[in-house]
């Protein structure tokens, strides 16, 4: 992957060695210790924490101290803002030909755990997307994580975690969530309207990896780095891994195989329009 092409965004927050402050929020009615014995459903890509993590009505979190803002200069976060400005780039592109402004969302950079407002999160939790600071939070040793224990290594597998997360951003800026939050209310499943939206987050990332593509920055096995990576945090793989048989009805991301057939839908096509999992079957 030739991200040293691709501008360097500068809304990234680096606070790696900054102490959390806030209090941990109820996560599925669960304390954190509950988050944890639930690792095989929750540690990848967490794509809309409001929907696992419910508001305390308590004393609100303190506010973290201010980070620093712009590109770090070591080479693992200059990958990320990378990766981030070229996300910018693209969604920026797509979301003017249709006339609409694309706000890009903050990426902020942590270590151990984090304030959001979506409450304390660990790392454990994997990289997430807080809809109501517009902010993706990544601790970066999550992609230690993503090599050793899901076997799925590369830079553009790294690029794959950030591209998905940012697809949350897509949605969030598109509607997509305030409208499951109605299908909810409504009494739609909430696996099932959990499982779409991360699909659909596959499906944008593979839209702006398309593009990627389409410029030259890609090399030889960039795509299928990614393709490994989606397939190996598909839930039933995590399941039978962790607990050696596969449950369905307690799915929150979609399978392996869904997983890569979304994926691979927006790398190959580049359209938004081709990323409606609601409507699929």
């Amino acid at each position: 992957m030739q991200w040293g092409r691709w501008r360097r965004s500068q809304n990234i927050e680096d606070r790696r060695g900054m102490p959390a402050r806030g209090r941990v929020g109820r996560v599925g009615g669960l304390g954190l210790g509950g988050v944890l014995l639930l690792l095989a459903l929750g540690y990848f890509l967490t794509g809309d924490p409001t929907s696992l993590l419910q508001p305390d009505t308590g004393a609100p979190i303190d506010s973290p101290s201010p980070a620093p803002r712009g590109t770090p200069g070591d080479e693992d976060a200059q990958i990320v803002a990378a990766i981030l400005g070229d996300t910018e780039d693209v969604w920026s592109r797509i979301f003017t030909e249709s006339q609409r402004r694309y706000p890009p969302p903050t990426l902020v950079l942590f270590s151990d755990a984090v304030d959001s407002a979506c409450g304390l999160n660990s790392s454990a939790v994997g990289p997430f997307y807080c809809p109501a600071d517009r902010k993706v939070y990544i601790d970066l040793a999550f992609y230690r994580d993503l090599e050793r224990r899901f076997g799925a290594p590369g830079d553009f597998a790294q690029a794959y975690v950030i591209a998905h997360e940012v697809g949350h951003h897509v949605q969030n800026m598109l509607g997509v969530f305030e409208m499951t939050r109605e299908q909810r209310a409504r009494g739609a499943d909430p696996n099932q309207l959990s499982i779409r939206q991360e699909l659909q987050a596959d499906c944008f990332a593979g839209v702006w990896g398309h593009y990627a593509a389409a410029r030259g920055t890609l090399d030889p096995g960039d795509v299928q780095e990614g393709l490994n990576a989606a397939a190996a945090i598909g839930d039933d793989r995590i399941q039978r891994r962790t607990r050696g048989q596969v449950t369905p009805e307690t799915w929150t991301h979609g399978s392996s195989d869904q997983r890569v057939r979304w994926f691979r839908t927006g790398l190959e096509s580049g359209s938004l329009r081709s990323c409606d999992t609601f409507a699929a079957r």
